[in-house]
């Protein structure tokens, strides 16, 4: 029993590494959007996941680890993610940043 959930634990390490490095490739939080390379998917609004659950995730394993990322956050474990995100730097910002002009005409 114990080599069991020695395996689940190296499985979940290695999903978390592999959720942490996938980015949105397309749509609103893609590479157009938010150049260079799309925003993580553990930073992916909990309201966008739950579109695609609704609709149905893409096909193929980016939309396996969506469903992943939308399940965690759904049932309040977000706070998994926060050491993935340290690890980069911290979470994703979604909003531009604006650009502060003070005119004086």
């Amino acid at each position: 029993m114990s080599d069991f959930t020695t395996i689940d634990r190296d499985d979940f390490r290695n999903l978390l590494e592999e959720i942490g490095k996938t980015r949105m490739p397309f749509g609103k939080f893609g590479i157009k959007a938010y150049p260079p390379s799309g925003v993580p998917i553990i930073d992916l609004p909990e309201e966008y996941l739950s579109w695609f659950k609704e609709r149905g995730f893409p096909k193929g394993r980016l939309g396996e680890l969506m469903a992943q990322v939308c399940e965690i956050k759904e049932v309040g474990m977000d706070s998994v993610f926060d050491p993935l995100r340290r690890a980069a730097g911290g979470r994703y910002r979604l909003q531009p940043t604006r650009r502060r002009s003070i005119g004086f005409d």
